[in-house]
């Protein structure tokens, strides 16, 4: 399955939004040698800080609506969601589990304001806690993804409730805030979830259109091609996983994936 396991450049497997469970381009070169900080401020710097990292600038997404698409009620029904239904041209960018902590990935966002959403096994960002609050003090968003990442399936449900309760109480105390959402590992999820992420204070749960691999992205759909308001699954992976390219080169090669097919990238968290 593509959502929590080595990425691979193979055939797309196809995950399901609707059910119980989901197995979900040019390629990224080597970044140049780049001063550390990249000059000039606002349109200037930012075609600066992308040609820095090998890339042309991404159009900058729309303003926020000013009604969100999808409508979350705190303590309501968990919806279940693979996009967002809106014409905007913006795709929605989500990084899982977090065992690569690949300090130029921080600087690459830094400099290039690309917004983002994380979905966080505690079993993964343990070891270092503040290699991800530097990300969020970028603006983006600290989500659940279990404490412990197992295929919730195969639990019951006081233990699916342990994984999630327990993961939105660790992600509370070091980032702030309880996350609104969650994503089950491998996209495997069953009505216990949806009962134990309603009573944990989970509003959605968040699966994926595309699934980023190393230089190309699976896509669910028979056209091969995103649509307004895909979200993107990706994963904080190293060379180990990547077969030798790192996250930023993934990253990169992810950025132009989205536009060569003539999109931006929005913040999740602004459309629901």
């Amino acid at each position: 399955m593509s959502g929590c396991s080595t990425p691979s450049e193979a055939s797309p497997t196809v995950p399901s939004a609707s059910g119980t469970s989901a197995t979900p381009p040019a390629t990224a070169s080597p970044r140049a040698a780049r001063p550390d900080s990249v000059a000039g401020a606002g349109a200037a710097g930012t075609t600066a800080a992308y040609r820095a990292w090998g890339l042309e600038p991404l159009a900058a997404p729309p303003a926020p609506p000013a009604k969100k698409p999808v409508t979350l009620r705190p303590g309501g029904d968990v919806p279940v969601i693979s996009e967002i239904p809106t014409e905007d041209k913006v795709v929605f960018i989500t990084i899982d589990d977090g065992a690569e902590k690949d300090p130029e990935f921080v600087k690459m966002m830094r400099e290039l304001k690309i917004p983002f959403t994380m979905f966080l096994t505690d079993a993964a960002i343990s070891a270092d806690y503040g290699y991800f609050e530097r990300l969020q003090q970028l603006g983006n968003g600290v989500q659940n993804h279990t404490l412990t990442h197992p295929d919730l399936r195969t639990l019951g449900a006081a233990a699916q409730k342990r994984e999630i309760c327990g993961q939105q109480n660790r992600l509370k105390r070091h980032y702030g805030t309880a996350p609104r959402l969650l994503r089950p590992p491998y996209g495997n999820w069953n009505e216990d979830t949806r009962a134990a992420a309603k009573a944990c204070g989970v509003e959605a749960i968040v699966l994926w259109r595309e699934s980023m691999q190393i230089k190309n992205m699976q896509y669910q759909r028979g056209d091969r091609k995103l649509h307004p308001g895909d979200i993107i699954l990706a994963h904080f992976r190293g060379p180990s996983d990547l077969k030798g390219r790192t996250m930023t080169e993934m990253t990169a090669a992810m950025l132009r994936r989205i536009q060569e097919q003539g999109f931006t990238v929005a913040r999740l968290e602004d459309y629901l």
